[in-house]
């Protein structure tokens, strides 16, 4: 059902049994997929394409040009997966062309109240970003991490999968996957246990994660030194390999 008072541009395209509240803006080169709800004085512009069974709730503001000073009107892009929800007063901005041109959002996500997602950024699935979390421009967070209330994320910064952040926390290096990271400026308190726990990772995988994060944060070893130890670990675990993986490629440095 699209109600009588929100305003839909021509050129959008709105799917199968998509609800649009009172007062919303769609605007143009917007792509809505079927089964999305959106709440009242949500405005979506585009270019943005949005996946099945979403959900906006009121005062959400997607696909808005970004704040980046050097944006100038270029039509970049952002792509939203399917199933995912967006609370009060998200706001997603559009990529910039000084990097791929895209934001992308993947899918069965969650966004609470307030959150933020800058330009460029890429956030994978299964990730939930608590209330007023906010990323900036250029930032990467895999499957499954969790973003604790006003955690704050520096640009081109890299959070793993599995990962966790506590409230407040100001992340201004890359967080491993499995790490729970903390603090101003957030340091490791450990892996996510719980968390792993959860998502079925067997007593086997969570030990040889723990002994990995062990090696790497505890031993007085360098990251460079740790590798080789990580690496032999990978071997018989491949759930260290991402570990592994995402330390050799970190570019900004690790949180130590």
């Amino acid at each position: 059902m699209i109600h009588s008072q929100a305003v839909i541009h021509p050129d959008a395209k709105i799917g199968d049994n998509v609800t649009i509240g009172p007062f919303s803006y769609i605007g143009a080169d917007v792509i809505i997929g079927d089964d999305t709800w959106i709440g009242s004085n949500v405005v979506i512009k585009g270019p943005t394409s949005i996946g099945k069974g979403n959900k906006f709730f009121q005062f959400a503001s997607i696909g808005e040009e970004c704040q980046d000073k050097k944006y100038a009107g270029e039509p970049t892009r952002l792509e939203i997966g399917d199933n995912n929800v967006f609370r009060e007063c998200c706001t997603v901005h559009r990529g910039t062309v000084q990097d791929r041109g895209l934001t992308k959002i993947g899918s069965n996500n969650l966004f609470m109240a307030y959150t933020h997602v800058a330009h460029d950024c890429l956030v994978g699935d299964q990730v939930i970003m608590a209330n007023n979390a906010s990323i900036a421009g250029h930032v990467q967070v895999g499957d499954h991490a969790i973003l604790g209330g006003m955690t704050g994320v520096h640009q081109f910064v890299k959070i793993g999968a599995h990962a966790f952040t506590a409230g407040c926390s100001l992340v201004l290096q890359d967080v491993p996957p499995y790490v729970m990271a903390s603090g101003q400026s957030a340091v490791p308190r450990g892996i996510n246990n719980e968390g792993l726990k959860r998502r079925g990772f067997s007593k086997e995988a969570i030990a040889a994660i723990r002994k990995a994060y062990k090696i790497l944060y505890r031993s007085s070893l360098t990251t460079a030194e740790a590798m080789p130890q990580l690496r032999e670990l990978a071997d018989e675990h491949p759930e260290v390999g991402m570990l592994a993986d995402f330390v050799e490629q970190s570019s900004r440095g690790i949180v130590r």
